[in-house]
């Protein structure tokens, strides 16, 4: 792709200003740059120098996108068209209840339904995002202790497979954190556990942050004993529901003993994801934790001049206050709330045995070569995994083949790498989520590539070790790239 002023040409334009109808003025020299140099160019090249530059990105909706705990799947064109509507894509957040019903009864059904897919009392739909729902959560818990005196309790304890942003939430919210290691099968070490929980610890517990699955994609076998060891010290239990599109449908997060829950709106329920946002990170309470609920939760009446219902935002009692500007990013609880609708219930739970499905079989498909920690192997003593798995590659240790070279080698496959080097506790961790909007085809095409990965990387590693071959940019330095970035370019 060549750069803009080597494809410019002296005097084309590709717009031309319609004739101004007011007196003009000239433009303050302090404004100017002359060192810009703006090419010139006619409309067509620039039309296909930018749509070239797009086409060299990659997305979703061009290729597979097995980016392990992100679930980035297809979103369904008919989320866009609901969010789309005029009626709410002209709303305002400031023109007042009266005039905004419609978009008020839509936020008051996405909350009726995912108070009756997670179980829990009340939802807050203000959050924008997954990290953001962890600190509103982090945030309520600090404000229920408080509320009851105990100050005392500012010990946070966080899984070795936790999400990464959980340490850093619960330090953000004021809580010193406390790592808990995972046991030989992949889960939470309960003896580490109990210690942690234990005589004077316990006056000081604030909670546990657990993501379940977690991030091995293993569902924790022992929830209902961790959430009661921690529920008999005197703290409270935070579900990371990042993980929610393994189990929705099948099992109420409340029922496990978590008292707060934040939900990935734009992973689980298909708004789109990625790029910064807009996201949206819901975040879901029990009796215990409710009152604390920020921002303003909608609530339903009848009207004593028509006799329908009429839906208004209310503030909860006890409520740590706004955590975002008006009501949460509204594009997103559109899309969501069309999701769920289309599929319904059953089409939710589908939704996770899919996404179960897909990860076991793509393991399965690619154990020899990339086996599973913890998770083991199907008939060998093992279980199954839930939306993901981590693999341990180790093709070439003579040849100091690593993870990385086999994400770059992906690319030139046409496959976008799956999430590399974490979880942590994995040595040369390789974490892939198919997610549930995939065909066996396009899992086979994958678990190909990988297996042929896996023999270049025996018989010629210099492949891998240079890979990627075929893109516009080859093998970068990541390292220097983070350290030195080159944010402009000077033409």
């Amino acid at each position: 792709m060549q750069l803009l002023n080597e494809i410019s040409r002296t005097g084309r334009k590709g717009f031309t200003l319609p004739k101004c109808g007011v007196p003009v003025t000239a433009m303050p020299k302090n404004l100017l740059r002359a060192e810009l140099h703006l090419p010139s160019l006619d409309e067509s090249t620039a039309m296909r120098h930018w749509t070239g530059l797009s086409q060299m990105n990659y997305s979703v909706d061009s290729n597979f996108y097995p980016l392990g705990s992100c679930t980035m799947k297809y979103n369904p064109r008919m989320n866009e068209e609901a969010a789309g509507l005029s009626g709410f894509r002209r709303a305002h957040p400031l023109q007042g209840e009266a005039a905004s019903q419609g978009a008020i009864e839509l936020m008051y059904k996405l909350q009726e339904s995912l108070k009756a897919i997670t179980g829990f009392k009340a939802v807050t739909l203000q959050p924008a995002a997954g990290a953001h729902g962890e600190l509103t959560g982090a945030l309520m818990i600090r404000a229920y202790h408080k509320s009851r005196g105990e100050t005392s309790r500012t010990r946070m304890l966080i899984p070795d497979s936790a999400h990464g942003t959980n340490p850093a939430t619960c330090t953000m919210a004021g809580f010193i954190t406390e790592t808990i290691p995972s046991d030989a099968s992949g889960g939470i070490d309960l003896a580490a556990l109990e210690a942690a929980c234990s005589g004077e610890n316990a006056k000081t517990l604030a909670g546990i942050m657990i993501t379940n699955p977690s991030t091995l994609g293993l569902f924790e076998a022992n929830i209902e004993k961790i959430t009661a060891i921690i529920h008999k010290a005197g703290g409270l239990v935070y579900g990371d529901g990042a993980n929610m599109n393994a189990i929705i449908g099948i099992v109420q997060p409340a029922s496990l003993g978590f008292d707060v829950l934040h939900i990935n709106l734009h992973k689980t329920f298909a708004s789109p994801h990625g790029g910064g946002g807009p996201g949206s990170g819901i975040v879901a309470a029990n009796e215990t934790l409710s009152a604390f609920l920020p921002g303003k939760i909608v609530v339903v009446s009848t009207s004593s001049t028509t006799g329908e219902p009429a839906y208004s935002l209310t503030q909860m009692p006890q409520s740590i206050g706004s955590v975002k500007s008006f009501w949460g990013n509204f594009a997103a609880l559109a899309r969501s709330y069309a999701y769920i609708e289309m599929i319904g219930k059953e089409g939710l739970r589908r939704v996770a045995e899919f996404a179960v499905l897909h990860a076991n079989y793509l393991r399965e498909l690619i154990k020899d070569d990339y086996p599973t920690p913890f998770a083991g192997i199907f008939g060998k003593g093992g279980r199954p995994c839930m939306h993901e798995f981590v693999a341990a590659p180790d093709l070439n240790p003579e040849a100091h083949i690593n993870t990385m070279d086999i994400a770059k080698r992906l690319i030139d496959y046409g496959f976008h790498p799956p999430t590399t080097y974490f979880p942590l506790i994995v040595h040369e961790a390789f974490m892939v989520e198919p997610t549930e909007t995939e065909s066996k085809e396009t899992l086979d095409a994958f678990a190909d590539a990988c297996k042929k990965i896996a023999a270049e990387a025996k018989a010629t590693p210099e492949l891998l070790k240079s890979a990627p071959h075929n893109t516009p940019v080859g093998r970068l330095n990541e390292t220097e790239a983070a350290r030195k970035p080159v944010l402009r370019v000077l033409f």
